[in-house]
């Protein structure tokens, strides 16, 4: 039997869902702490990932509501790459990782499960972050609670 203890996903399991495209509704609503809002730019924010694959994972996302590429405009485009780099750098200064991946999903059929809005993964990697129980028992465990990581990330987020 497994058993794996994650109180923040009852939320998700008995809440009601969201009508609308999430992160629009996190860009205008400006409720940052509670939102997961961890910095903003003129064109693109940076959020903490509600349903992490692991502690720490960002995600870099344009204000305007677009799926590709290739709609980002070049101030767009500079800002968000900026900000993926202002995340790997702050995740270091935090978390200490051995490493990142850094990437987006193009639609449904390239993995992406909010395909509407653009957003790129910031995802920072240890050597023994994976081991045997995603192998075996298709389970993952996350160390940190959301809020704890949002505190320490906002914190060492500095323009």
């Amino acid at each position: 039997m497994k058993v794996i203890f994650a109180p923040w996903r009852m939320e998700f399991i008995l809440g009601k869902r969201e009508k609308g495209c999430v992160f629009c509704t996190r860009h205008r609503r400006r409720k940052d702490r509670p939102d997961l809002v961890v910095a903003r730019g003129k064109y693109s924010f940076v959020i903490l990932n509600k349903y992490p694959y692991n502690s720490g994972h960002l995600m870099v996302v344009p204000n305007r509501h677009l799926c590709s590429l290739e709609d980002l405009t070049p101030e767009e485009m500079l800002e968000v790459f900026t900000l993926i780099q202002k995340s790997e750098r702050v995740l270091k200064k935090a978390i200490s990782p051995q490493g990142f991946n850094v990437g987006l999903n193009l639609g449904k059929a390239a993995g992406a499960g909010i395909d509407d809005h653009l957003h790129f993964h910031v995802i920072p990697r240890w050597f023994a972050d994976t081991n045997f129980w995603p192998v075996i028992s298709s389970t993952k465990s996350v160390p940190q609670h959301l809020m704890k990581t949002y505190d320490l990330l906002k914190r060492h987020w500095k323009y």
